[in-house]
């Protein structure tokens, strides 16, 4: 079997057929994106201009808010623009690039939540210590470790997926492009394919999910043994956001991308791709926000500024 692509061109699956429900869908789209995109600004812009927020554990939701809007730009606008024109096509190229930015995406918020639970940790079981060991430039050394890391996963996988030919189908199973269908519509030996996408993504996987599940171990069994119920809540409200998101954006994915291929192709393949590609971007503001009293201060200061500067204008 020749290595080349034979597809100029793939269709997304649609979210329905119905000219009315396409709209409406498109609509909502929209609307998430917007919203997501505007809170993940805004935190964004609170934990830069706030110097009380300078510090490692908003350092890191920083760089997750700033990956989150760039997470929701990949997938969502195409996807609501598709449905609204009733357009399904995507170039080669454009899939491509959509393959590489949603595995690098992926690849990066699951280990950055895993660093952020190493922040929590050495926070709260090791305060005394935590300004060496979280110093600015091991935070840095750790976000960038994710990016590289991240594009090496994503070069290598995306690479090997469109070395492999495409000619009995062009109708990829989703709403936007991703390796499992992909190689459920390729018409080459995908064997091996398959075997590494599973054994790296098991590696990556299990690995954060052990090292943030040991983590909130340690955590809880320190914070139950704190004197101050007041200091109990507080710790337990840094932490629960952050198993919320990852709990959300782990079970979605390991639904896609390990189901069998009898079970692709469904609406519901569809609905938990977006538990894992739209839901987890846009919660991710509302979540850290509400919860967070510092976040919630800065967000009221900010907004008070920027209504007096207004009324000045």
């Amino acid at each position: 079997m020749s290595n080349f692509t034979t597809a100029t061109e793939f269709l997304l699956m649609g979210f329905s057929d119905i000219r009315e429900l396409q709209i409406l869908y498109s609509f909502l789209l929209f609307l998430i994106y917007c919203a997501g995109l505007m809170g993940n600004l805004l935190i964004v812009m609170i934990t830069t201009f706030d110097r009380r927020l300078h510090t490692p554990m908003y350092f890191f939701l920083r760089n997750l808010a700033m990956l989150d809007a760039c997470y929701l730009s990949i997938t969502t606008p195409q996807a609501s623009i598709n449905s609204l024109v009733n357009n399904r096509v995507i170039s080669v190229t454009g899939c491509a690039a959509q393959v590489f930015l949603v595995v690098f995406m992926t690849y990066v918020e699951l280990t950055l939540l895993t660093v952020m639970a190493r922040d929590r940790y050495v926070a709260i079981c090791h305060p005394l210590h935590y300004p060496v060991i979280m110093s600015p430039r091991v935070c840095l050394q750790m976000t960038l470790t994710c990016l590289l890391t991240g594009l090496v996963y994503a070069g290598f996988h995306t690479g090997y997926t469109f070395c492999l030919s495409f000619c009995q189908s062009n109708v990829v199973h989703q709403f936007f492009c991703d390796i499992p269908s992909l190689l459920r519509i390729s018409c080459s030996d995908t064997f091996s394919n398959k075997l590494s996408l599973l054994a790296s993504a098991l590696v990556v996987g299990i690995s954060c999910y052990t090292f943030i599940t040991a983590s909130y171990v340690r955590i809880f069994s320190t914070v139950l043994k704190f004197p101050v119920k007041e200091d109990q809540k507080k710790a337990f409200s840094t932490c629960i956001p952050h198993i919320s998101v990852v709990s959300l954006f782990l079970i979605s994915g390991i639904y896609v991308y390990f189901q069998t291929p009898s079970d692709s192709g469904s609406l519901k393949d569809i609905i938990f791709s977006l538990f894992y590609t739209v839901i987890p971007p846009f919660l991710n503001p509302i979540i850290y926000s509400l919860r967070n009293k510092q976040i919630k201060g800065a967000i009221r200061i900010f907004m008070t500024k920027a209504l007096s500067l207004r009324n000045k204008a």
